[in-house]
């Protein structure tokens, strides 16, 4: 068994190590580049405890004798940490453009790591070219693996064994994800935070601008912040499930209020309708239910006198027979109409018949005038003379009597059209004297008939509207009595969220041993690298995550949000060693110094790491930083220090060529 830890007293940190362990529960042996397979590009060998990557910076002092060509940043050592956590089950190790670069630079480029998780060791091998085979298998190296002895597997089985191992079921149901195996992804997205999101806020995983492909990104702060706490062991499953019961209630006691609020508004409109169509007086009815019955019986008594009708009321009663006796005076007045009309146009006929018969009657005088000395037709010479002298053209003589007969026959057809005239005269003006008062007695029938199917269909309108206003009075009977069943079942609801509540009072009680265990540990933190008479607290609250530097009044600058956010990390580390959470102590800081951390207390938090070590090979935990300001002298070297990098030459590079 290992010995307890014994930390430097000037720390502050009473750490105890978690009993039976000698190694962390996940650790990273080696991570190695290969342009292709059998051509190392670079291998980096890591250990428990302390690993620093680093990358000198010409203006630091203590670096000055560096060639002032090299550059401190540009190095490789964000794409080493990006290719750390792709070996760890990441989906992606840089932006598309990036990724591209390297494609084209690495066509067979492989990436590989060899990681311990809970003493099996694990050879992971990745594309970073053109290839999309992906290996993870337990129980061998990489050069196994890389020799093609195996067929590709994918993350899966990786993910898998940090998930139940590390993990563990409880924890991985209660972090939010809509996929399978991104629980260990959420917890790696912390564990290895985004360069880009530059230590500023706690809760700050993953930067959209490194296209990690991480399912931290589409994670709300509040479920974020779950995660945090069921990994710590903040929140345990039975409370997580009080949580989601209390949500549902939550829920459905909201919508069960607003169905009550919904329904109590339209009973309102409902009484007050009723109230205005009955002509009642408000004051007068009680509220609630008790007014229905009121309401209801003054919309039968109105429709009690609608079904009286009064005298005088006859049409009203009988519009039907009231419209038969209107279609037979119309059909009266249209038949006189019909033959005053016939009448007016045979008068004028008879007239010009007349005129026309009148006409005839001087030319058949002049033949009977001719027939007695008549005329030869021919030659017009009288016939007394033609015949005396003789007639050399013609022999026919007029006929007289046929001549007479025709006058004759003429007069009578005038007499016979005259008097037909004159009766037709006499029924034109009987018929004009029968026509108006039967027009004015069908006009008024029409109007009589009219008024009652008004009066009709306003009785009828009134009458069912009547009728509505009772079925409406029903119906608000109905509608007051859910609306009590809904508020009653909201108040129940309410009752029922207060006593879960109160339940999970039980839990406020562990979380606050949680909390408490974290916020001494970053206290102690704080105090090592700011200064003893500085102290820090951490809180959660309705608010979410609070971190606190007191340090003559609460702190709060870039530099100092930056340390709060370290100092955190390195707390939750310091509880992992313990055995206090189900992260493994594993963490990776990419160049953690803000422009304005004073060189003194970014050389504190490498102290404070390497204070935490129990001894080469036996440490619990794996710290690994990059960065770019030198770190202490005495830290600048083997074992802390795992490879150096340079953004110039390009042989200093992590890839060792420039893209």
């Amino acid at each position: 068994m290992p010995r307890q830890l014994d930390l430097l007293a000037r720390s502050g940190l009473d750490l105890k190590a978690e009993a039976g362990r000698s190694d962390p529960r996940l650790w990273v042996r080696r991570l190695v580049i290969w342009s292709e397979p059998g051509t190392m590009l670079r291998e980096i060998t890591l250990r428990p405890g302390l690993n620093v990557i680093w990358s000198p910076d010409p203006a630091d002092r203590a670096d000055a004798s560096e060639s002032n060509n090299a550059l401190g940043h540009g190095s490789g050592k964000t794409l080493f940490c990006r290719l750390l956590r792709y070996c760890l089950g990441e989906d992606r190790f840089a932006p598309d453009d990036q990724r591209y670069g390297i494609a084209q630079a690495l066509p067979e480029g492989m990436v590989g790591a060899e990681v311990v998780v809970d003493g099996t060791e694990w050879a992971v091998l990745r594309p970073i070219g053109t290839g999309r085979q992906h290996f993870a298998i337990p129980g061998v190296g990489l050069e196994q693996v890389l020799a093609g002895n195996f067929a590709p597997t994918g993350m899966d089985p990786f993910l898998e064994a940090v998930e139940t191992s590390i993990l563990s079921a409880d924890v991985v149901a209660l972090i939010p994800g809509d996929h399978p195996l991104h629980a260990w992804q959420v917890a790696l997205a912390w564990l290895t935070r985004d360069q880009e999101c530059r230590f500023d806020k706690v809760l700050d995983w993953r930067s959209s601008d490194s296209d990690s492909g991480s399912p931290a990104r589409g994670l709300s702060t509040t479920k974020i912040l779950d995660a945090l706490r069921a990994l710590i062991g903040a929140i345990v499953p039975e409370e997580y499930k009080l949580r989601a019961e209390i949500g549902e209630l939550e829920t459905r006691q909201k919508d069960a209020s607003q169905d009550a609020t919904r329904r109590a508004w339209e009973a309102d409109r409902l009484r007050s309708r009723l109230i205005e169509e009955l002509g009642l007086n408000p004051d007068d009815l009680l509220p609630g239910r008790l007014a229905v019955e009121p309401l209801r019986n003054a919309a039968k008594a109105s429709l009690a006198r609608l079904a009286t009708v009064g005298a005088g009321s006859a049409d009203l009663a009988d519009p039907d027979a009231l419209r038969t006796v209107v279609t037979e005076a119309q059909q009266e007045v249209d038949g006189l109409a019909n033959n005053l009309a016939a009448v007016e146009a045979r008068i004028p006929e008879i007239e010009a018949l007349i005129r026309r018969i009148k006409g005839e009657l001087p030319s058949i005088s002049i033949d009977v005038d001719k027939s007695v000395i008549p005329l030869c037709p021919i030659c017009d010479v009288p016939i007394d003379r033609a015949l005396a002298e003789g007639c050399k053209l013609s022999h026919k003589l007029p006929n007289l009597e046929e001549a007479t007969q025709r006058q004759t026959q003429r007069k009578q057809d005038i007499a016979t059209e005259a008097q037909r005239l004159q009766e037709n005269k006499v029924e034109r003006e009987r018929i004009s004297a029968a026509f108006i008062p039967a027009r004015k007695h069908a006009e008024e029938l029409s109007q009589r008939l009219r008024a009652a199917e008004k009066a009709r269909d306003e009785r009828s309108d009134t009458w069912y509207k009547t009728r509505r206003l009772i079925d409406d009075a029903g119906r608000l009977d109905e509608l007051l009595a859910t609306q009590e069943q809904v508020q009653s079942s909201a108040d129940t609801l309410d009752g029922e969220m207060e006593a879960k509540r109160d339940q999970t009072g039980s839990f406020r009680d562990a979380q606050a041993g949680v909390f408490g265990r974290l916020s001494y540990f970053f206290d102690a933190i704080i105090r090592e690298m700011v200064g003893q008479n500085a102290a820090g607290k951490v809180a959660l609250d309705g608010n979410g995550l609070k971190l606190s530097v007191e340090l003559g009044g609460e702190r709060s600058t870039a530099a100092i949000d930056s340390l709060k956010v370290i100092a955190f990390d390195l707390a939750v580390m310091c509880m992992s060693i313990e055995g206090g959470t189900r992260l493994p102590a594993f963490l990776v800081h990419d160049s953690p110094r803000e422009a304005d951390l004073g060189l003194s207390v970014y050389h504190r938090l490498f102290h404070l790491v390497r204070n935490l070590e129990q001894g080469e090979g036996q440490s619990l935990f794996q710290y690994i930083v990059t960065t770019t300001t030198r770190p202490p002298d005495e830290l600048s070297d083997k074992p802390w220090l795992r490879d150096k990098l340079g953004g110039s030459p390009a042989e200093a590079r992590l890839l060792r060529r420039d893209l």
